[in-house]
């Protein structure tokens, strides 16, 4: 028997109820009466509390039968971005449609007008507020896109942004780059034009580290398949991985490009056909769900739950939080939505914001369920069971959340 003391850890938390989202045949692969170890980051140890070897930690945290999930993950949001897009919505209410307002110049245009207008402190500032209202409600990581410069100087601006977001905060951020976002009012309708000039930005964004992926958005208000493909096969010659805006407004076959690209994640997916789920399934792609936008754009075509179901295409959520679309920012009323809206089950709702997220940003092996080896990322609940996260409206029974194994404060630490 060796005489050696047990290795202290850094946090160990007693009598907890874990949610552990693993695949267990167990609704929310859920354990009772355990106890969780913190080591350098990461989980060292999960067992029954009665069974710990030692409590040599330095913190030690009973919980008393709170519930712990793995934190939560945002896989699709444009939290960077100048002003605001609140006279939208009136018209909105008026019967202007999305693709009206788009057409006449408003949309993601006049967005582009005001982040180009902004200093890069300025955007950082107004992306504070946002991602402190997410952080608020659990989440640990977060993705963000570029997509309103639509020049170089503009779109590395905001990529900028993002991960000063990431320094600062106690988040982790995976960045997009979307130049194929829209066509910019200086290019008029010469879209080819435009488009070789966002695929000679991407050695740049490879050689900076900025952009962790490329995205476009697929539409008829956008950017053609036969478009899209020439970016995605431009990103993947420089090994970035690609994400896609895909049939959110039309059946473009945009699920079935992404997957034949290999695509991390395809999103919106209101018009995708069975085709596309298949060809989704076979090549491993995520289906991100996205009913804030569904609501503000009171659309009425629901994209194919029951379809992903059949098919087993993993379904992430996400709040899309953007000035047009979706100015969301709850994690929690997203579950909602998506649960009164798509009929996703309570259960599907905060896997779409672990494990499925952690899939459709290419981090399974280290995020988004409580397993030994992941990060410590943990958000602690005050509630009785996991399904209350998407019953409640306007309720946050965050108790406090865990990154990278610290116990931050929500303050920026920069």
């Amino acid at each position: 028997m060796s005489d050696r003391a047990p290795e202290t850890w850094d946090l160990l938390f007693t009598d907890a109820r874990l949610a552990t989202m693993t695949e267990t045949g167990v609704p929310y692969g859920a354990l009772e009466g355990m106890a969780l170890a913190v080591k350098d980051g990461a989980i060292a140890w999960i067992g029954p509390t009665d069974d710990l070897p030692h409590r040599n930690a330095r913190e030690l945290l009973p919980l008393e039968g709170r519930w712990v999930t793995p934190g939560l993950i945002d896989c699709h949001t444009h939290l960077v971005y100048g002003g605001d897009r609140a006279a939208e919505f009136e018209l909105r209410l008026t019967g202007a449609t999305y693709e009206e307002i788009a057409r006449a110049g408003g949309g993601i245009a006049a967005t582009v007008a005001a982040t180009r207008a902004a200093s890069e402190d300025d955007l950082l500032e107004a992306a504070r507020a946002r991602l402190e209202a997410l952080l608020r409600e659990g989440v640990t990581t977060v993705e963000i896109k570029s997509g309103y410069g639509l020049t170089l100087e503009a779109e590395t601006k905001m990529l900028r942004v993002a991960r000063r977001l990431g320094s600062d905060y106690p988040v982790t951020v995976r960045t997009s780059f979307l130049g194929a976002h829209a066509v910019p009012p200086e290019y008029g309708e010469d879209r080819a034009g435009y488009l070789e000039a966002v695929i000679a930005m991407l050695p740049l964004l490879a050689d900076s580290g900025l952009a962790d992926a490329v995205d476009a958005f697929c539409e008829g208000i956008a950017f053609t398949p036969e478009e899209t493909a020439r970016l995605f096969t431009a990103a993947r010659e420089l090994g970035l991985p690609v994400k896609l805006h895909a049939d959110q407004l039309s059946d473009l076959g945009g699920a079935a490009l992404a997957a034949r690209f290999g695509a991390l994640s395809a999103d919106h997916l209101e018009y995708t056909d069975e085709d596309g789920v298949a060809a989704m399934a076979e090549a491993g792609t995520v289906a991100v769900l996205l009913p804030g936008a569904f609501y503000v754009l009171r659309e009425t075509q629901l994209p194919p739950v029951e379809t992903f179901r059949r098919h087993a295409v993993p379904m992430a959520l996400a709040t899309d939080c953007n000035p047009g679309s979706a100015p969301l920012t709850s994690p929690l009323l997203t579950m909602n939505l998506a649960c009164t809206l798509f009929r996703l089950t309570p259960e599907e709702a905060l896997t779409g914001f672990t494990r499925s997220a952690a899939l459709a940003l290419g981090m399974a092996e280290s995020h988004g369920t409580l397993e030994i080896g992941k990060a410590a990322d943990l958000a602690i609940w005050d509630i009785e069971r996991p399904g209350e996260l998407a019953y409640r409206m306007g309720f946050n029974p965050l108790a406090f959340a865990v990154q990278a194994g610290r116990r931050p404060q929500l303050a920026a630490t920069a």
